[in-house]
């Protein structure tokens, strides 16, 4: 299976951190938040990694090359235009052919069985699988409704009407999904997967959501960036960086 990080981003709460580094070149413990998560990718056995790039995004490039030094294969879809989470995956299309692949944000770092997810997105037969996890402050991620046989109803208020008992979760950054679920988004112009989800739900469409546990957080801010840093550094991440890590 391929994947896709999300790294087109400006990362204005980051500033002024992100007014010459992209945000996801910051490093933690070392080591550029992004190689983070193509170790894990690499850790479960996907190889293949579309990259979308915009606010500094030869910097990226220039860092990861083509992924030979992970014993990966690096593409990358440049932004003229920021096209968003929706617009940016509906550009690299052409690069899944047709199979379901993995999405993952560029600026979060967590622990998660990649194989598993997988694994539970073919079982439920979903269009799409959306990672979610209990958070206090789900209201303030924007909450994502999950009903019976783990069927995502609503997000953000957004979907199908109140009719039975839900758990509510934030979405963790990352998804499985099929192309398909891409037929409506208009290629070059900016649209959020969000969007999307809300009318593939409304439609019919089964959405799942998968409860993760496991360490996670969103490099968002800079107070965040500085609690992570903190957090790794004392052991509260138990992915090893250094682990197969490239010369």
């Amino acid at each position: 299976m391929k994947a896709m990080i999300l790294a087109a981003g400006f990362g204005m709460r980051l500033r002024p951190l992100t007014e010459t580094l992209p945000k996801p070149l910051l490093p933690i413990a070392g080591k550029p938040l992004i190689e983070w998560t193509l170790l894990l990718l690499r850790r479960h056995g996907v190889m293949e990694v579309m990259i979308n790039l915009h606010h500094l995004g030869d910097q990226i490039e220039h860092r990861l090359g083509d992924g030979s030094r992970f014993g990966m294969r690096l593409s990358y879809s440049r932004e003229a235009a920021i096209l968003g989470t929706g617009g940016g995956i509906k550009q690299a299309e052409p690069f899944f052919e047709w199979e379901p692949f993995i999405v993952l944000n560029g600026d979060t770092l967590l622990e998660l069985d990649l194989g598993a997810l997988v694994g539970f997105h073919r079982q439920q037969g979903a269009l799409a699988t959306m990672v979610v996890r209990q958070d206090p402050e789900v209201e303030r991620w924007g909450a994502v409704e999950v009903g019976e046989e783990h069927r995502v109803l609503r997000i953000n208020g957004r979907g199908l009407p109140r009719s039975e008992p839900v758990d509510r979760f934030m979405f963790a950054g990352v998804h499985v999904m099929h192309p398909r679920l891409l037929r409506n988004v208009p290629l070059g112009q900016e649209a959020s997967i969000i969007d999307v989800y809300v009318s593939a739900i409304v439609n019919g469409d089964t959405i799942s959501g998968y409860p993760m546990e496991g360490y996670w957080s969103d490099v968002g801010t800079l107070a965040r960036y500085q609690e992570t840093q903190r957090e790794v550094e004392a052991g509260l991440v138990t992915l090893d960086a250094r682990r197969g890590e490239p010369a």
